[in-house]
């Protein structure tokens, strides 16, 4: 064995204070187990395997776009000519792609807002909106507007587009039969899809009714996880509803915020089913128009397919921008830090 000498170290006139080690204790190298069956099995189909899966039908498409991105191809011959940036000073000066871009802008800022403030206003009214006497809980028959408000999300977005197309339709739709037996005979044709003034925000309200259950769902889970007993006390504290939801509910479902932000942006940034069903041509002077229809118009109308796999790098670039700024303004507004209950 390793005999360790020891010291006494004295202090104010002669006191014994403290016994150190003469020398420090011997430090042992660990052993680097053998690999066994088991061991590599695991990293092979939990690791390997994925992330071979990932590099091949996530990162090789990409890499492949940004290559044909970078030719004239026609996408119907073998003929690839390298032209390097030019698709890309085309797509910066072209004024249809920039209108595109910009209506994408808009939906990123315009609806995860209205979304996510929608869902969290019915989440909070079912799971803690509820009599504000006795046990904290719902309003009454909110099981039953979790299901109704999730009903939406359940149908195919292409049935959507076409079924709010019809409602929407200036010769005998159901909107505005509607707004006629109201007395608004102004609306008794209007094209809400076809005047540039209403067509995306009549798209939107279509996009934010297929949405807004699921994302309800999801903030339920999220306050569903917060102990009673919070709610308990800020009630007995005299907090009403909205100061709980301020300073309890958003704060503790945080991560599930940003989560719902982070989707509905990057759906924002594509909404190609929702549009192509809505207005199919991009409405009137482009008012609806998003780069992922400008993508397949230019690929398959137009027969450029170096110029579209310029779009979709471009929008691939905007979607991985989006998602950073999420997370630096959620690092930046102390997001990353744990909540103390």
């Amino acid at each position: 064995m390793t005999s360790v000498k020891a010291k006494t170290l004295r202090i104010d006139g002669g006191a014994s204070a403290a016994v150190v080690p003469d020398t420090a204790p011997p430090v042992y190298k660990r052993r680097r187990k053998p690999l066994t069956f088991d061991k590599v099995s695991f990293f092979v189909v939990f690791l390997g395997l994925p992330l071979a899966i990932y590099l091949l039908f996530v990162i090789w498409p990409f890499i492949q776009a940004f290559g044909y991105s970078l030719t004239d191809w026609s996408g119907f011959s073998p003929d690839q000519n390298f032209i390097g940036l030019e698709n890309y000073r085309k797509l910066f000066t072209d004024d249809i792609f920039m209108k595109a871009m910009g209506n994408n802008i808009l939906l990123v800022i315009c609806l995860p807002i209205i979304t996510i403030i929608l869902s969290l206003v019915l989440a909070t009214l079912v799971t803690v909106g509820g009599s504000s006497k006795g046990q904290i809980k719902g309003l009454r028959n909110s099981s039953f507007y979790r299901v109704v408000s999730f009903f939406p999300y359940t149908i195919p977005a292409i049935a959507i587009g076409i079924m709010w197309g019809q409602i929407y339709d200036p010769s005998g739709g159901l909107l505005n039969g509607i707004l006629t037996s109201l007395g608004m005979d102004q609306f008794k044709s209007y094209a809400w899809l076809g005047d540039k003034n209403t067509a995306m925000i009549a798209t939107m309200f279509v996009i934010v009714w297929g949405f807004i259950g699921f994302y309800m769902v999801l903030f339920v889970a999220g306050i569903k996880g917060i102990p009673a007993e919070l709610f308990e006390a800020a009630r007995i504290d005299g907090a009403g509803r909205f100061r709980t939801a301020v300073s309890i509910t958003i704060p503790l479902i945080r991560d599930n915020i940003q989560t719902a932000y982070i989707y509905m942006g990057i759906l924002a940034l594509d909404a190609f089913v929702y549009m192509a069903a809505l207005n199919s041509g991009g409405g009137p002077d482009n008012s609806t128009l998003v780069m992922s229809q400008q993508l397949f118009f230019t690929a398959f109308t137009k027969g450029q397919f170096g110029l579209a796999s310029a779009m979709g790098v471009v929008l691939a670039v905007a979607t991985l921008i989006f998602s950073g700024l999420v997370f630096l303004v959620n690092r930046l507004t102390g997001g990353d830090k744990d909540v103390s209950l």
